[in-house]
């Protein structure tokens, strides 16, 4: 590629700019454009001109409002039942993949606008299920209206979730405000799902991407391309967290707190599997992914094809991941889905995980070839055995990254609402200096712009 066709700041090529590579009408062609309906008009914002989600937001009872989100967590149901009776993990794995499409490349994704409920984002591989999270928030949603956006749910939900599982987060800022319509993002230049033609040379991956495939928001968790190599797995983690603002600490802080919650899903093959929510029918009401897999959910549930937990208490904040990761050693085995993973040799009987839907099965902890990076990546494995010796430098490390995580695309914390914002300014927030000067007007603007028109200047 000519240097003359890259950007001078980022090294973006042409092809990385605003609805460059497979657009949704690309990736779904019987899908019906209505953009006309939004042309020249304000009803694309069903929240009117007039709506300021700022000031709605401090409307809120923030404590009742959590209250309610605590009792989702406990309240299994029929149509998506709980694994371990408890949503929670459900719950992690949405917000962290809501604000993990951040990347520092562009400053493009992230949690901040609510885009993982539109396409693309809705019907990624790696965000298989999350159409269930999203619906079983409906109700809370709908109480409190136009009160908290999506955006702010969805991470919101994921803070009360680490919490009502025994974690102290780090705070809450709101403030997101939701869009309504997709985004025009570059996601790569790839026109099939987890394609990987984003990499040149010996693995160099185009700015300003980071995840390691199309549709995923972070690494290949069975290992570069499925190679269960979890050397060669540190780099990709490494890389691809280094782009989304990570250092080694906190990315073995992150990897480490949020699997010592839930499972994964890979109760059967994926061909049992249907579309994804944008190709779904109508009948599916929005939701996608419906398995033919046994009864299709809780212990039939299949999701990114690995399949077990991490650790003996999936539902609560101990040390077991580490513990865990540190005391045995690995097999590498088959999921029922096929997918590479390992299992814990040798268990003791106070290690064995419980299964998620029956209590009278009991399994060994498993780990994906990426978990494995912690152990064997020269760089990562000190970190973590730091961390599993020190449970309370572990708890304040995973605390602030997930805050960071969570909180990193919405630049200054001045932008932070509600009664839960740290009042400890962090180097990555993008401080905005205190305004000491008067600012132009509407009528200023308007007038210099006049001023311009009326120069008889050129563009050229």
């Amino acid at each position: 590629m000519d240097e003359m066709s890259q950007c001078p700041v980022t090294g973006h090529t042409k092809k990385a700019i605003a609805g460059g590579g497979a657009s949704n009408k690309d990736w779904w062609p019987n899908q019906l454009n209505l953009k006309i309906l939004h042309q020249n008009s304000n009803l694309s914002n069903p929240m009117g001109d007039e709506f300021n989600y700022a000031e709605a937001f401090k409307t809120l009872d923030l404590e009742a409002l959590k209250k309610d989100l605590y009792g989702l967590m406990n309240d299994s149901q029929d149509w998506w039942p709980a694994d371990y009776g408890h949503y929670g993990p459900l719950f992690i794995r949405m917000a962290w993949h809501s604000a993990g499409t951040y990347r520092m490349g562009d400053g493009r994704g992230g949690g901040g606008s609510g885009n993982q409920r539109l396409a693309p984002l809705n019907s990624w591989p790696d965000n298989v299920n999350l159409d269930k999270a999203r619906r079983l928030l409906w109700p809370i949603k709908k109480k409190y209206g136009k009160k908290v956006s999506w955006a702010d749910l969805m991470i919101l939900a994921g803070n009360c979730a680490l919490e009502s599982m025994g974690f102290k987060t780090f705070g809450f800022g709101g403030g997101r405000e939701d869009i309504w319509e997709p985004e025009e993002i570059y996601w790569g230049s790839e026109s099939e799902w987890l394609g990987d033609k984003r990499y040149s040379g010996d693995r160099d991956l185009e700015n300003p991407l980071a995840a390691v495939q199309m549709g995923l928001i972070y690494v290949n968790p069975e290992g570069p391309n499925g190679n269960p190599d979890p050397v060669a797995s540190g780099k990709d983690v490494r890389e691809t967290f280094a782009r989304m603002a990570m250092n080694d600490e906190e990315t073995v802080a992150l990897i480490a707190g949020g699997h010592t919650f839930g499972k994964c899903h890979g109760a059967g093959p994926a061909s049992h599997v249907g579309p994804e929510p944008e190709a779904a029918g109508l009948e599916e009401q929005g939701l996608g992914w419906k398995s033919s897999f046994g009864s299709g959910k809780g212990g039939d549930a299949i999701g990114s094809g690995l399949e077990g937990a991490w650790k003996p208490n999936p539902t609560r904040w101990d040390m077991g991941y580490l513990n865990t990761l540190f005391k045995y050693e690995w097999e590498l085995v088959k999921s029922p889905a096929g997918a590479n993973q390992w299992l814990a040799k040798d268990v003791a009987e106070e290690d064995m995980v419980v299964d998620a839907h029956d209590p009278s099965k009991k399994l060994r902890p498993m780990m994906s070839t990426a978990d494995l990076s912690l152990r064997f990546d020269p760089t990562y494995e000190p970190i973590a055995r730091r961390y599993q010796q020190n449970p309370e430098e572990f708890a304040d490390a995973f605390a602030r990254a997930w805050f960071k995580l969570t909180h990193r695309d919405m630049g200054p914390r001045s932008r932070y609402l509600g009664p839960e914002v740290p009042g400890e300014d962090l180097i990555w927030q993008d401080p905005v200096p205190v305004v000491d000067h008067e600012l132009i007007t509407e009528k200023d603007m308007a007038d210099l712009k006049g001023e311009i028109l009326a120069s008889g200047l050129s563009v050229g």
